[in-house]
């Protein structure tokens, strides 16, 4: 296995399930020293003990990202255990409610958490990394940064803040020598999503929206975080990427458009 990370500090936020869990399952298989922010206690134990069984140096740290008091203070205990070299700003949450049932408190969770939260801890990282003049910011977005859907005014919302946040660390720490850029998934079928959306769900899903015919899984997005934190990306900053199995690419074609197709 490459060791592309090995005595790298990397921080994943919202680590101990998903995307977040794979993303720092990889950075560990290659070598890199973890710190684990998770608010959901239990959730971050197990995942702690799974990736010490895979032999890697992990600290979990249990915090609400949209307390900055808590961020700063647990940004710098990370920092202090060994300087950070990768920010990967993943913690989020994601309420399907209609636009004209959403109330005050929803709106203002999922804004604290998706979008200020990402701001605390990339802030309080970013200045660290500021004074070594070297470090990269990977935030994960969404698909639905980029484009509307049904039921979630207040994610997509937070989702688009963090693509335009992320351009602009990248133009105003680019002299510091610090990257930073967005990933965007699109549904990526995760231990989450799978006590919700049923298999007949997910298989109408991709029949109906994504041209590569499955939906995502976390093995296809977990690698281009890894990428985009390597020395193999080192021109790369200020940029969004969308895997999202083309479904943004435009509309699927219907059925009979596709049968009508000649192979040359």
């Amino acid at each position: 296995m490459n060791k592309r990370f090995e005595n790298k500090h990397v921080i994943v936020t919202g680590g101990a399930n998903g995307i977040g869990q794979e993303i720092a399952r990889r950075f560990g298989l290659e070598g890199a020293r973890l710190s684990i922010f998770d608010n959901n206690a239990d959730a971050l134990e197990k995942c702690i003990s799974e990736l010490i069984k895979n032999n890697t140096i992990v600290d979990g740290y249990c915090i609400d990202v949209s307390n900055q008091n808590d961020v700063q203070e647990t940004v710098d205990r990370a920092e202090n255990v060994q300087p950070i070299d990768v920010l990967v700003n993943n913690a989020g949450i994601c309420l399907v409610t209609p636009f004209l049932n959403i109330e005050q408190e929803e709106w203002q969770r999922t804004l604290d958490v998706n979008l200020t939260g990402a701001f605390y801890v990339a802030q309080a990282v970013c200045r660290h990394m500021a004074r070594r003049k070297r470090g990269v910011v990977i935030q994960t977005s969404s698909k639905n940064g980029l484009d509307g859907e049904f039921g979630h005014t207040h994610y997509n919302a937070s989702k688009a803040g963090m693509i335009l946040m992320t351009k602009t660390i990248a133009i105003e720490l680019a002299h510091l020598g610090i990257r930073a850029n967005a990933v965007c998934p699109g549904y990526t079928r995760s231990p989450i999503n799978e006590e919700v959306d049923s298999d007949e769900f997910v298989e109408a899903f991709a029949e109906r929206y994504i041209p590569y015919g499955r939906v995502g899984r976390l093995e296809d997005v977990a690698p281009l975080y890894l990428f985009l934190a390597s020395d193999e990306a080192s021109y790369i900053t200020g940029q969004t990427f969308v895997i999202d199995g083309g479904q943004l690419a435009g509309q699927k074609p219907w059925p009979g458009l596709l049968d009508e197709i000649t192979l040359i």
